[in-house]
């Protein structure tokens, strides 16, 4: 309250703005810098996650931005609960998710003396965030909100920074709230679409790949319609799999890490690509690969919402600034021409796909880990929610799981570890309906374990999966790879995870046989609050196609 007691702060005039936008949830590490807005919030209506790591609450936040396409919100205290929060927000620049950073800062007038956890908020965030603002002008909190929303939604979306200096949020604001902010969806020209068509008509051998983000459920069905019209075997980008259903027969599969060689072969062979919301970074053009740099040898249709992508890589055939939502809906009216000559190499695609993922590929010790996620391939209702974070147990996920609908991996593109339990409470809050399942690496998952903690306090019954290979595996794989028979630093000593879970008031199981599996998770999922499985997993089994002992004795062989 302000000292004459009129309650319009700054701090919730920035509540009321979050509100008029539609935000339901934020998530946080409560900090002294910014207790005006805790107290705001108290009786704003909007759900308040507390967490207890400053980098998993911006993890959820970006999970629940990747989830809905409305920027999630976090907010922090300054100094080193900020630059905790940045593997959050890494994960957002790179996953192009939008998400609001709010963070307390230091008082206006202690400026550029190295005050108690000063930082300059936009010479840290500027390089990995969209825009990185500080207000200092609490008349103008409507203002900076508002832009906020747009710039983190617009074009490609991303995060922003807000910083909150302590004593500007109990000053008296003035003025009426901004009006809710509406996304920009940009639409693709009828020439720009015409001339797509045409370029189809006239291929031996088309291809779509669906990414990138801006997309939506009505967007998920219409290009599924364009799909099926055209007939066009479609593959998805890296933990984009949710975009098109697994089960349809126009889909080829996923281009991530340690994709099925037929569907890398059949890009190659390509004469017309198709890319739509993606940038075909790294990992899904396979080490940039895929297509030649900067002009591919195959025609290249590109079609992004972000204009600043487009030639940033590859100098495409035919470019098209345009969202996914607008462009599937002008794909979808499109009829299809006459004659069809890549019927036979679309079924043929699906039937690769469908081959390559159906049977677990045989593991040393006692618990495959193909075994499991085939389990849960059959048993999941067809719209549960899998996250995880990074590590080389996220191979099984991509091969051997079929993933069907929106929203059914939520995943960081950008392959960060300890991403998958914050993820797992984010996607619970938000759709507390929907199965959340929380797959990790042994590694990955005690990078941000603590936020098994949340999910007790919030009664919030997800499934944790650790696989547990006493190592950072994926590490391991290079070093034999790189440096073989000369392991360093990879080596874990881990603690009994279901007795971690228990002692945080959760159930947990450990499994070391795969026929153990099925039980411990029927139990899991029956448990009425979060839930540990422990699997012991063998170091051997590195990957679904080789074994660590194969990757060394290949090394060797080389030298």
């Amino acid at each position: 309250m302000t000292p004459n007691g009129t309650g319009r702060t700054a701090a919730r005039v920035l509540v009321q703005q979050l509100v008029a936008n539609g935000v339901r949830h934020v998530f946080t590490v409560p900090g002294e810098s910014f207790l005006p807005v805790l107290d705001a919030l108290r009786d704003s209506g909007i759900a308040v996650t507390t967490c207890r790591q400053e980098g998993a609450a911006a993890m959820m936040a970006e999970a629940h931005g990747k989830a809905t396409g409305m920027p999630g919100i976090c907010f922090v205290t300054r100094g080193p609960g900020a630059t905790n929060a940045s593997a959050g927000l890494h994960v957002a620049q790179q996953d192009s998710t939008p998400m609001i950073l709010f963070v307390g800062q230091i008082e206006r007038r202690y400026r550029e003396r190295e005050a108690f956890q000063e930082l300059d908020y936009r010479a840290v965030f500027g390089p990995m965030a969209k825009w990185a603002t500080e207000i200092d002008d609490p008349d103008r909190v409507p203002e900076f909100v508002s832009r906020a929303f747009s710039t983190a939604t617009a074009g490609r979306p991303g995060p922003v920074v807000v910083a909150l200096p302590k004593d500007m949020l109990v000053e008296e604001a003035h003025g009426p709230l901004a009006p809710p902010f509406v996304p920009v969806e940009a639409a693709p020209g009828a020439d720009d679409i015409a001339r797509l068509a045409d370029l189809i008509a006239g291929a031996a051998r088309p291809l779509v790949i669906l990414g990138g983000s801006r997309w939506t459920e009505n967007a998920r069905c219409d290009i599924a319609r364009f799909a099926e019209a055209f007939d066009l075997p479609v593959a998805t980008s890296y933990r984009r799999a949710p975009l098109f259903d697994a089960l349809h027969p126009n889909y080829a599969g996923d281009l991530g890490l340690a994709p099925n060689p037929q569907l890398v072969a059949r890009v190659k062979a390509s004469d017309l690509v198709v890319l739509l919301g993606g940038r075909l970074g790294e990992i899904p053009s396979q080490g940039y690969s895929l297509l030649d740099v900067p002009g591919p040898q195959t025609r290249l249709v590109h079609i992004h919402p972000g204009p600043e992508e487009l030639g940033r890589v590859y100098r495409p055939f035919l470019a098209i600034n345009a969202a996914p939502t607008r462009t599937a809906a002008a794909l979808a009216r499109l009829d299809p021409p006459a004659r069809i000559p890549w019927r036979d190499e679309t079924r043929a695609a699906h039937r690769e796909f469908l081959t390559w993922g159906e049977t677990a590929t045989p593991q040393p010790g006692g618990v495959n880990l193909g075994e499991v996620i085939v389990h849960l391939r059959e048993t999941l209702p067809r719209d549960a929610i899998l996250c995880n974070g990074a590590g080389n147990y996220a191979a099984w996920i991509h091969r051997f799981f079929r993933f069907r609908d929106h929203a059914g991996h939520i995943a960081p593109t950008s392959a960060s570890m300890g991403y998958g339990v914050p993820a797992a409470v984010a996607m619970k809050r938000l759709w507390p309906e929907r199965t959340v399942i929380s797959l990790n690496g042994d590694g990955d998952f005690l990078m941000n374990g603590q936020e098994f903690a949340t999910a007790v306090q919030y009664r919030l019954p997800i499934v944790v999966i650790v696989a547990d290979n006493a190592s950072y595996g994926t590490i391991r794989m290079h070093q034999e790879r790189d440096f073989p028979d000369r392991p360093v630093a990879t080596d874990l000593v881990n603690p009994d995870f279901a007795a971690y879970a228990r002692a945080f008031g959760g159930a947990g199981w450990t499994v070391e046989r795969t026929e153990d599996f099925p039980a411990a998770f029927a139990a899991a999922r029956a448990h009425e609050g979060p839930a540990i499985i422990h699997l012991k997993i063998s170091k051997d089994a590195i990957t679904p196609g080789q074994t660590l002992t194969q990757i060394r004795d290949r090394a060797l062989a080389g030298r």
